[in-house]
């Protein structure tokens, strides 16, 4: 099982870890914007992830965290 986490708020909208992910399972948000105004990465599919943390390597904010059980 993989615990999949990221600070919304801190989350600058890059596209980085989107384009970092293997499975293609991590997306900009269409709905949500944090306090800053830009649309947050969201996982859509966590039970997909594999826990290679590429995501979280390639984030410059360092906003996501990846946790294996």
């Amino acid at each position: 099982m993989v615990k999949f986490t990221i600070n919304e708020e801190l989350c600058k909208g890059c596209g980085l870890c989107v384009r970092a992910c293997p499975k293609k399972i991590l997306q900009l948000s269409k709905t949500k914007l944090n306090a800053k105004g830009y649309h947050p990465a969201e996982m859509m599919d966590v039970s997909a992830c594999i826990a290679c943390a590429s995501c979280a390597r390639t984030c410059p904010d360092v906003v996501i965290r990846i946790e294996k059980d």
